[in-house]
């Protein structure tokens, strides 16, 4: 169940404050997209599993910040999963930038939730199965 993925872009100059680095609240955004490029990666469309009813809200986020990223930086946001599923799933990242040089380590909790009922539901099988058979 040790499924990686690996996510690479550049910093937007709209992502950087006055400072010339990206801003901190933008690396929410960061992990964000290296979630649903993991699931992407799994061969899962977190856009169909919406129209399915289900929802993902995150429940927790820790970050650490190592490193700015600046304007035009390449980089690169490596996504795993911290253990199998059930009613949460939990990520664990690192942002790294050209120079493989650590920027920021996350980690995330993330809640499945019927779109419907608002309540907590399980790992979707469909996940699961993706997840054995890496």
């Amino acid at each position: 169940m040790e499924h990686q993925n690996k996510f690479s872009f550049r910093v937007r100059y709209g992502e950087t404050d006055q400072m010339g680095v990206v801003y901190h609240g933008n690396y929410a955004q960061y992990l964000e997209m290296g979630r649903v490029e993991w699931l992407r990666s799994l061969g899962f469309s977190y856009k169909q599993m919406e129209k399915d009813g289900i929802m993902l809200p995150v429940i927790s986020l820790q970050m650490d910040f190592k490193k700015s990223a600046t304007y035009d930086d390449l980089i690169t946001v490596v996504t795993r999963l911290s253990k199998p599923p059930l009613v949460k799933i939990e990520f664990e990242y690192e942002i790294r930038n050209e120079k493989d040089e650590l920027l920021v380590t996350a980690r995330t909790v993330l809640a499945f939730m019927d779109m419907k009922t608002g309540r907590p539901i399980k790992c979707p099988d469909s996940i699961l199965l993706l997840l054995n058979s890496d």
